[in-house]
């Protein structure tokens, strides 16, 4: 796919930064070179702020100063977070000409973490969308069919890692928006635990499912970025030398852990492609099957969703709903109908999904399941052949930002020419488990 970071992973880059083969000016210059206009998915470039913070970066490795992993590495920035002196548009008329005043907290821990910042990054508009097609800056583009949706919201991060442009990039995740383009677009996608990275300077969608996470190549460096971002040291001083990697949660050796596969057939139907189920199924041939009620936790979701972003967006739309991109105003002209009665009693539900779900990860390490039940529709697709879209796209992933645990998305093949994508779940505080399983599973399907 062309770009200069394609299969370059966190560790290689680094290696060459230290030994002087590589400097920060020079792989800005190579993701400045690597964007394809076509894709569309940077919306704001910042060569001036990035040539700073990467001649930065270069003097403080060259006088011994190390911040870490992501010291002199270009990162690009989804467009509803914001970076100061850069336009946060969310890709929405609303906000054309906005320009943030200071950083989001996830940006100055890039900066303390010593990232540079190429740009921002396309957004489904208010990242209220799973499809990435729905934006007053046009649809962001697969690269492995540039006729096909990228996924969102955080399609713009998605695409600029898959096609090489960086090897890095932050986006957000209210019902799967970094899952859903990292599955379609063939890269890795990871969602913290709910607060782990906070939201602070991050437009809000749904306060209560929001999460900040993370796109790379591989699972590994969605390990490295996460742990970066949430280290001891914190956003303050930075350390003189990385950070040892911590141990893995429950402090033993690895062991063979167990994994359930919940049966994803539990949604409306027809929404599943079975030849997806199988290619994702395949990599789990011993793990007993589950279920969980995935529709009614889709519904709880869409409850509070709903709400939320209504409260959120309520004068916008009764001041200028002319504004919002018609999809966008449509969801949420039915949002505003959503009675205070559903509203509280989703809330209830949701305690009670969780603790059914927490019963499952006392007898189970993690969980495994499809990320998506299908693979790319192309764009402007409002139907296809497994049934309406919007609900597919959000089935499997939204249960896990309901209930807050962490879910990482890693690559698991290719179905009809196009990337699917495996989803691993797991309890708060036992990502390690994620990480440690999908290096297995990258094993396996190298092998």
């Amino acid at each position: 796919m062309g770009g200069f970071f394609t299969g370059r992973t966190l560790a290689e880059i680094g290696r060459g930064l230290r030994s002087g083969e590589e400097s920060a000016t020079g792989l800005l210059a190579r993701a400045l070179e690597s964007v394809d206009p076509d894709l569309n998915a940077f919306v704001t470039l910042d060569p001036e702020g990035a040539e700073a913070a990467a001649r930065r970066a270069d003097e403080e490795l060259a006088s011994g100063v190390d911040r870490g992993p992501l010291h002199g590495v270009p990162v690009a920035v989804k467009d509803i977070i914001d970076v100061a002196g850069l336009p946060t548009g969310m890709g929405s008329a609303h906000f054309h000409g906005h320009v943030a005043e200071t950083d989001a907290i996830c940006v100055t821990m890039l900066r303390h973490a010593g990232a540079v910042i190429v740009g921002k990054t396309g957004t489904h508009e208010f990242a209220y969308g799973g499809s990435g097609d729905v934006s007053v800056n046009g649809p962001v583009r697969n690269p492995h069919d540039r006729e096909r949706m990228s996924g969102g919201s955080s399609s713009g991060s998605a695409v600029a890692v898959a096609a090489g442009m960086v090897p890095l990039a932050l986006g957000t995740d209210t019902g799967g928006s970094v899952r859903i383009p990292a599955a379609f677009c063939g890269i890795a996608g990871f969602k913290p635990q709910y607060g782990a990275i906070p939201t602070g300077g991050v437009f809000p969608l749904s306060v209560s499912f929001d999460h900040v996470g993370v796109l790379a190549g591989s699972a590994d460096d969605c390990r490295i970025a996460y742990r970066a971002l949430t280290g001891p040291s914190g956003p303050s001083e930075p350390s003189p030398s990385p950070s040892p990697v911590p141990s893995p949660v429950d402090g033993s050796a690895p062991r063979e852990r167990r994994v359930a596969w919940i049966e994803p057939t539990v949604i409306e139907a027809p929404v599943i492609d079975p030849d997806v189920e199988r290619a994702v199924r395949a990599l789990f041939p011993d793990a007993p099957s589950e279920r969980i009620d995935l529709l009614e936790i889709r519904r709880v979701f869409r409850a509070i969703q709903d709400a939320e972003a209504y409260d959120v967006h309520a004068e916008r739309v009764a001041r200028a709903p002319g504004r919002y991109q018609p999809p966008t105003l449509e969801r949420l002209e039915h949002a505003g109908r959503t009675p205070g009665w559903r509203y509280l009693r989703a809330v209830r539900e949701r305690e009670r999904f969780a603790r059914e779900v927490a019963g499952l990860l006392d007898r189970y390490d993690y969980l495994a399941l499809p990320t998506l039940p299908i693979t790319a529709p192309k764009i402007g697709e409002i139907e296809g052949p497994f049934g309406p879209h919007v609900p597919a796209l959000v089935s499997l992933t939204c249960p896990w930002n309901v209930l807050g645990l962490p879910a990482l998305s890693i690559p698991a093949g290719t179905v009809h020419g196009l990337p699917v994508g495996a989803q691993l779940v797991t309890r708060p505080g036992a990502e390690s488990l994620l990480f440690e399983a999908a290096e297995r599973l990258r094993g396996d399907m190298a092998g």
